[in-house]
């Protein structure tokens, strides 16, 4: 693969700089007046805007994909066709872990049948903690990417080769997926029914 070093470094600072910037809403900006799908849709496109323009599906979210979660019972069904700021919040914490969660997975991370209390607490700490791994994420990348960058290595995984970032990124995205999904099998699990504490060497 051929890229151009300055084009690369160049992505990576701009897209570093707009996700240490980016927030998701709190629970308090989000709208509770009752909205229709199409601006349900609207709504969170401009949310969860973070995916560079050429990755950018107009379709990412549909009223048919939001219809899907409500089916699948993984978000409460609207109200009079109606959706309010807790349809918001799930469908915001959905549409952000979806591209690296099973609908299952996410079932048992963001459970149904919460108060509104429960759920604007489960919400806030999921925004905050998306705004933190935002952070690390951008540092990882910054670490990993000091041969483009042009800085000293800070890290044994530092490269100036474009396509070792791309593997990089990859392996670490299918880590992280993995380590999610093992660590929510374990809920409820102790040593006494089920857990282990097994190492090998």
């Amino acid at each position: 693969m051929n890229y151009d070093k300055r084009l690369i470094a160049g992505k990576l600072r701009r897209w570093e700089k707009y996700l240490d910037d980016y927030r998701l809403p709190l629970w308090s900006d989000i709208p509770d007046i009752g909205l229709y799908m199409e601006q349900v849709i609207m709504l969170l496109k401009q949310y969860l805007d973070y995916l560079p323009p050429e990755l950018k599906d107009a379709q990412f979210i549909t009223a048919a994909t939001i219809n899907n979660y409500v089916r699948k019972k993984i978000m409460p069904e609207p109200v009079k066709k109606k959706y309010y700021r807790t349809h918001i919040a799930y469908l915001i914490m959905i549409c952000s872990l979806k591209h690296c969660l099973s609908i299952p997975t996410m079932q048992t991370m963001i459970p149904m049948g919460l108060t509104d209390e429960q759920l604007e607490e489960t919400y806030n700490a999921y925004a905050y903690r998306h705004q933190l791994a935002c952070r690390y994420f951008s540092q990882e990348v910054r670490a990993a990417a000091g041969g483009i960058l042009d800085h000293e290595p800070e890290s044994e995984l530092s490269s100036g080769d474009t396509s070792d970032l791309i593997y990089w990124s990859a392996v670490v995205g299918g880590f992280a997926r993995l380590l999610a999904e093992k660590l929510l099998l374990l809920e409820g699990k102790t040593l006494e029914n089920g857990g282990s504490i097994e190492i090998r060497r």
